[in-house]
């Protein structure tokens, strides 16, 4: 974290903030107090990737249960809790890894946030 921050709020607080929808991730990639920050960056990229993959694994899954009828239909909502619980560790786990200042990698999706955060 900079001792020269221009805004009321840390920049552990505001990697923060990048996960809770994707339009505070990318107006932090956008404007200029934030954009000029590494790790602010870092988790606004990570939180849009994990987003996307969120989004399409879910299309991907609803495809594949609708395909099956009747047993896709009492097995979608048991994976799809199951999937909603761990989605939901992942984010939270990213959120409080934020707040205290690291920078928590998520396998494939965190190195390619790292890739575009410093490039």
């Amino acid at each position: 974290m900079s001792a020269s921050n221009p805004t009321p709020l840390s920049e552990n607080a505001i990697g923060a903030i990048a996960y809770l929808t994707p339009f505070p991730a990318i107006a932090f990639l956008v404007l200029v107090p934030y954009k000029k920050s590494s790790f602010v960056r870092f988790h606004a990229w990570q939180s849009l990737f994990l987003t996307f993959v969120a989004v399409i694994l879910t299309y991907l899954l609803d495809l594949g249960f609708e395909s099956t009828g009747m047993l896709g239909a009492r097995l979608f909502v048991p994976v799809t809790a199951l999937i909603l619980f761990f989605w939901l560790f992942v984010w939270i786990l990213c959120v409080l890894r934020a707040v205290n200042g690291k920078r928590f990698k998520l396998p494939v999706i965190g190195t390619l946030a790292e890739k575009q955060a410093e490039g």
